[in-house]
Formats: C-alpha cells, sequence, structure tokens
C-alpha cells in the first residue's frame, strides 16, 4: 500500500467518525489556545513568577499592558467560537446566530474576565497566606506560589469559574482538565468555593460540578467532594456536598451526596466515608463521632 492510499484511509475515517476541528463554521476551541491564555492569565496574577521574564518597576505597565491585549484578543476567538459551535448543536442550525453577535458577547466576556483579576488576585493572595498558614513546611508565601500544586489548581479555578457562570461553554472545562493533568487534582469549574482555601499536598482531590465550599476550608490529598449518583437525567440538580466554613477534611476522605452538609468547625479524619450531614463543631474519624 503506498502513501497515497494510507492518506486516503485516514481521510475517509475523519469523513466517516467525525472529530475534525475544522477551520469552518463548526470550528471548536483549540485546546493549545486555551491553555496558551491560561499561561498569560496565569503571569498576570503572578507577574515574574509563572514564566521566564524581565519586570522593573519601568516596564511593570508596559508588560501589563501587553499581557492584557493579547490575553482579550485571544480569548474573544476562543469564547466566540465556544458560543458558535454551543448554539448550532442546541439549535441544529447557524440561523438563529451570527458571528458579529458571539463575538460581541465574548468580547464582552474577556473584558469583564480582565476586570474581575484584581478580585481573584485578592482571592488568590487569601489562599496563598492560608497555604503558608497551614503548612509547616512552607517557608515563605512564595514558595507556596512557586511549588505548591494545590495553589495553582485553586487559581486555574477561580479563572474558569468566573468564566463558567458567566456562561462561558468549553472553554472553562478545558482549562480545569489541563491543571488536573498536571496536579492530579480535579476541581469542576461549576464547584463554588470561598475565601482562604488550602488543598495540601493535593493529589487524588475531586471536587464536584455543585460542591459549595465556605471560607477557611482545608483538604488533603485524596478527598472526594462527589455525588451518591452519576444518573444522566441528575445533572441539573445539586449532587455534591456543602462543606461549611473552618472545616478541616484528612486525606482519602469520601464525602457524597447533594443534601449532605459538613458543619462549620468540623473535623473529618481520613478514609472516612460520609453520606449524611454532620453537625457543626463534630470530629469524624473512621465513622465514629465526636461531638
Amino acid at each position: 500500500m503506498n502513501i497515497d492510499s494510507l492518506i486516503d484511509n485516514i481521510l475517509e475515517s475523519y469523513d466517516h467518525y467525525g472529530f475534525v476541528n475544522r477551520n469552518e463554521e463548526e470550528n471548536f476551541p483549540n485546546r493549545q489556545n486555551v491553555v496558551s491564555i491560561l499561561t498569560d492569565l496565569q503571569s498576570l496574577v503572578f507577574p515574574g513568577f509563572r514564566t521566564a521574564e524581565d519586570i522593573d518597576s519601568i516596564n511593570l505597565r508596559y508588560v501589563t499592558g501587553q499581557k492584557v491585549n493579547n490575553i482579550i484578543a485571544k480569548l474573544t476567538r476562543e469564547i466566540q467560537k465556544a458560543l458558535i459551535y454551543t448554539v448550532t448543536k442546541t439549535n441544529g442550525d447557524t440561523q438563529h446566530i451570527t458571528e458579529s453577535h458571539c463575538f460581541k458577547l465574548a468580547e464582552k466576556t474577556s473584558f469583564a474576565l480582565i476586570e474581575e483579576i484584581p478580585e481573584i488576585r485578592r482571592l488568590i493572595q487569601l489562599d496563598t497566606i492560608a497555604g503558608f498558614n497551614g503548612d509547616p513546611a512552607a517557608k515563605s508565601p512564595e514558595e507556596v506560589i512557586l511549588s505548591y500544586p494545590g495553589l495553582e489548581a485553586i487559581l486555574v479555578h477561580r479563572i474558569a469559574y468566573f468564566l463558567h457562570i458567566n456562561g462561558v461553554p468549553i472553554i472553562p472545562r478545558i482549562m480545569s482538565e489541563h491543571v488536573h493533568g498536571k496536579t492530579g487534582i480535579d476541581i469542576h469549574p461549576g464547584a463554588k468555593i470561598g475565601e482562604s482555601f488550602f488543598i495540601d499536598h493535593g493529589t487524588g482531590v475531586v471536587i464536584g460540578e455543585t460542591c459549595i465550599i465556605g471560607n477557611n476550608v482545608k483538604l488533603y490529598q485524596g478527598v472526594t467532594l462527589g455525588a451518591l449518583s452519576v444518573q444522566k437525567d441528575l445533572q441539573d440538580k445539586k449532587r455534591h456536598p456543602t462543606i461549611e466554613d473552618n472545616v478541616t477534611i484528612y486525606a482519602n476522605a469520601t464525602i457524597l451526596g447533594g443534601n449532605t452538609v459538613i458543619g462549620k468547625g468540623c473535623i473529618i479524619g481520613g478514609n472516612t466515608w460520609i453520606t449524611k450531614s454532620i453537625e457543626a463543631g463534630s470530629t469524624i474519624t473512621q465513622g465514629k463521632e465526636n461531638n
């Protein structure tokens, strides 16, 4: 078999099975582009920490302006593609949409995200301090920023969550799954997370879409905040637990169910399995409750 025949077979599979991201009306957001945007956003939040760049008091405004313009241009294009693709799939045709309308929505959202950066920086600063104060091994907040996978996962989540609640399809999930692959921490963009959140070690942590987490919550590795059922018809229901303020959940604990509430100040021991609400101030170890 010659090269042309091999190529023809591959092209035939494209027609038969689909999943080709053509630069046409059904163009899907590009993963590499989204990851590049995410890198720029992380660098905008932590200048000089995430990428190799020379920053001083003289050029900081220029460097920041360059990043902002790059992010808006690239993110607008990817959001536009996501909107066109999603509406097309929902309506079955493109008669109800125009590229210019989706572009305006995409550009508005991109500007809104940039406007939100100071608030994201405020939140991630609190998360950084929570990491520093919560881990005796941390020598400085800067060490947490540079090296802790939990903080990186939280930062990406705060960006993805903003896009998610502002109606951006697909792109927040690309961001969350990218950092999931890097850190082993799986946070759905829909999860609502309060201030001063710390994930220690982090590998194997799973936080579901409808999870609600309060302020000053600390998780260790292997914690699952999941659903009791994965039936598709429950996708619009609250399936994941609520964790109230000042809760600590130790390694490999599993907490399941949309009606499950872990009350304020609880301590959940390692390897516990919880499917019912726990009163505030309780300590749970291996399924035993100690108020």
